[in-house]
């Protein structure tokens, strides 16, 4: 894609639909749904991203379950890169190594294959959306577990108002669109 049929940011949010009250009340949902569809506008982020970390060295590109499967491979490819899902409990099929985290109200876990991280790979940790920050920082931690050097986070979209990436603290962490609110 030439760089004059990208979008700018500006030009990227006014693809994403806004839906009030999803998944509950009060909520408002920002569905990327309505940008993936668009060519330009799913080109415009891979290439976006993939420029940003295209020095960097990347080993793998981890995609957490389920939206990060959407950027993660696709960024991997661009990269020269491994692509590894990091997955919800009982969905990957050989050994794993298991990471626990606190949410506002419970206990979530993430995994991934405990082969699918060679000790100093470099790893970029790729998803969606950067909420309130618990899924990337597990799945950091995680990745450290099995010997991974963090590269970087990288997202498509922000919520400024959540300050999720004060739990990333001592990573890169970039995103392509913010929120306030």
């Amino acid at each position: 894609m030439s760089a004059n049929s990208r979008l700018n940011p500006d030009e990227l949010k006014k693809l994403i639909r806004e839906v009030p009250d999803f998944p509950k009340k009060g909520i408002l949902f920002y569905d990327i749904t309505t940008l993936l569809k668009n060519k330009v506008g799913l080109a415009t982020l891979v290439d976006r991203l993939a420029e940003h970390y295209v020095d960097q060295q990347i080993d793998l590109v981890l995609g957490m379950e389920a939206r990060g499967f959407i950027f993660a491979p696709a960024l991997a490819y661009r990269l020269n890169a491994g692509f590894v899902p990091v997955r919800k409990v009982g969905k990957l099929p050989a050994a794993t190594v298991k990471f626990d985290y606190a949410l506002e109200y419970g206990v979530n876990s993430l995994e991934m294959h405990k082969d699918a991280i060679e000790k100093g790979q470099r790893v970029l940790i790729v998803d969606d959306l950067l909420a309130t920050g618990g899924t990337a920082e597990a799945t950091a931690k995680l990745a450290k577990l099995l010997g991974a050097e963090i590269a970087g986070l990288g997202f498509v979209v922000e919520l400024d108002f959540l300050r999720g990436r004060q739990k990333l603290k001592g990573y890169e962490v970039m995103s392509l669109l913010h929120y306030d609110k």
